[in-house]
C-alpha cells in the first residue's frame, strides 16, 4: 500500500466503490488513533489548551480540505476539535477518507 501521506484525494462520483471491511482494518493501521463506526465513517478527536488553538487547528484543516476536495464533518469547541469522514458518493469509506485522515494526523 503506498504511503497515503503522499497520496492526493481522487474526484469521486456517486456509486463509487466503497471499502471492504478487510480494507478499512487494512487503512485502519495508517490512523490507528481514529475510530471506525459501523464500516461507514472514521472519527478522531482532537484536544487542544484553550479554543484559540482549536479554531487554530480547524481553520487548517479547512483549508486542506479544500485543497483535497474531500470534506470532513467538523465540531469543536473550547480545547477540542472532532473530525468525522466518510465518502458521500460511496455512502462509507473509500481510500480518501484515509488519504485525508493521515494528512489531518501530520497537521496535529
Amino acid at each position: 500500500m503506498d504511503s497515503l501521506k503522499n497520496k492526493k484525494c481522487k474526484p469521486c462520483e456517486l456509486g463509487v466503490g466503497k471499502l471492504s471491511p478487510a480494507d478499512v482494518e487494512a487503512f485502519m493501521s495508517h490512523v490507528p488513533k481514529w475510530v471506525v463506526k459501523d464500516n461507514h465513517e472514521i472519527s478522531r478527536r482532537f484536544k487542544f489548551k484553550n479554543f484559540a488553538e482549536a479554531l487554530a487547528f480547524v481553520n487548517k484543516i479547512g483549508a486542506l480540505a479544500e485543497s483535497e476536495n474531500h470534506h470532513p464533518t467538523i465540531k469543536f469547541g473550547w480545547g477540542f476539535a472532532d473530525i468525522t469522514t466518510f465518502t458521500h458518493a460511496a455512502d462509507g469509506l473509500s481510500e480518501n477518507d484515509f488519504i485525508l485522515a493521515t494528512k489531518i494526523d501530520r497537521i496535529f
